[in-house]
């Protein structure tokens, strides 16, 4: 079977960053339907199919129909993260706001739980949740997807493949991916790039996205300031009364979503800053 691979087109227009989604954010990989014809998806292929999971004293296989059922906050990676010499890249560890922890990631997974974190809403973040077993027309295959994301009442599956890296093969494996999140009622993304200037923005905005005492009272004035009439960020900063601290709190006012800017263009002095619900 081959399947065509093809980058994904990411939309123009505003990114309101105090309302935006994930997929908002990155470029998601529709998944083309000829991938999924060589599926087993004949009756019962939900029981067939299993999912292993990896906890501190045992492992649990469940068939997918049962992948909602796991006590998913237990688990732990089913991969390890693994340093060595001459290796091409290097995982690490993500401090998520979120989830007051450290998650682990590789390659390009990074921007991801920073994006994440970003968007918010989320209860938990588990780095390769679980191994998937499928089955097709030629055997069975395996797939470990990158991330699994708990939500109030739901999952999302995601996978992180830059698009120009992306394979045939892969292509089945995201197939089969979504498949077994459908079942349960979970979503699935594949994030495969970014929206421009997105990952500069938030890299920008995290930095003071850690709890922040405000004694001077500059987050009132700010605040104040941008409902009066849309100012520019350098314009806001100065307006108030100690503009060198003012920046550092409404870098951290966007974060939290009580000022908003456009995330598809560039953050620096001229970027206008809006208040929540009037962009």
């Amino acid at each position: 079977m081959k399947v065509s691979v093809c980058t994904p087109e990411i939309e123009s227009g505003p990114v309101w960053s105090h309302s935006c989604s994930l997929e908002d954010l990155a470029a998601p990989y529709a998944i083309d339907p000829v991938a999924e014809e060589g599926l087993d998806l004949g009756p019962g292929w939900d029981r067939r199919w299993t999912a292993r999971w990896k906890t501190e004293r045992a492992e649990v296989i469940c068939p997918v129909q049962e992948l909602a059922g796991v006590p998913a906050i237990a688990s732990v990676p089913v991969r390890g993260f693994a340093w060595r010499a001459g290796q091409r890249h290097r995982p690490g560890l993500q401090y998520l706001l979120a989830t007051g922890r450290m998650h682990g990631f590789e390659k390009a997974e990074r921007n991801l739980l920073l994006a994440l974190d970003f968007v918010g809403a989320l209860t938990e973040v588990l780095s390769q949740p679980f191994k998937l077993t499928f089955t097709t027309a030629a055997g069975s295959e395996d797939h470990t997807p990158d991330f699994l994301v708990l939500l109030p009442g739901t999952a999302v599956l995601i996978d992180v493949r830059p698009a120009h890296l992306v394979k045939d093969k892969d292509l089945v494996k995201f197939a089969a991916t979504e498949q077994a999140a459908a079942a349960v009622g979970w979503h699935y993304l594949v994030a495969t790039g970014w929206r421009r200037q997105v990952l500069t923005g938030l890299d920008a905005l995290s930095a003071r996205r850690r709890p922040t005492s405000d004694r001077l009272g500059l987050q009132g004035e700010l605040l104040d300031l941008v409902r009066e009439r849309l100012r520019r960020f350098g314009e806001l900063v100065e307006e108030t009364s100690l503009p060198a601290v003012a920046r550092a709190h409404a870098v951290h006012l966007l974060w939290h979503g009580q000022l908003a800017i456009d995330l598809a263009l560039p953050l620096d002095d001229s970027a206008w800053i809006y208040p929540v619900g009037r962009p």
